[in-house]
């Protein structure tokens, strides 16, 4: 997994090609090691991503948002429409950015 540092949020990137073990994997070490972080999944590299790969990470995105921290996926081959209304899905890492900011506004504002 490689791990970039940002300001206000982390980009993990799964270094294997693999969707189902990053996920698993991710299960594993988010809660015990960014717990505390604004984090965004890069998926760019998957350009035939489905929905049930995306469905691996709703757990885990599930689990971290109701910390009061944003989980955003950044992949641009799923179809918007697809996504479920409780996961953040962007197409570029530049919007994960840009979302993860505006949630930080909102959590500031007591949204």
């Amino acid at each position: 997994m490689k791990i970039d540092k940002h300001e206000n949020y982390i980009v993990l990137t799964d270094e294997r090609n693999d969707v189902a073990n990053f996920a698993a994997f991710l299960e594993r070490k988010v809660p015990a090691s960014f717990e505390e972080d604004n984090l965004v999944i890069n998926l760019m590299e998957f350009t035939s991503f489905s929905l049930d790969q995306l469905l691996l990470f709703l757990k885990l995105s599930n689990y971290h948002r109701a910390s009061k921290h944003s989980f955003v996926i950044a992949n641009d081959a799923i179809n918007p429409d697809d996504v479920p209304f409780e996961m953040v899905v962007v197409p570029t890492l530049q919007e994960a950015g840009d979302i993860i900011a505006m949630e930080d506004i909102e959590r500031d504002l007591g949204f």
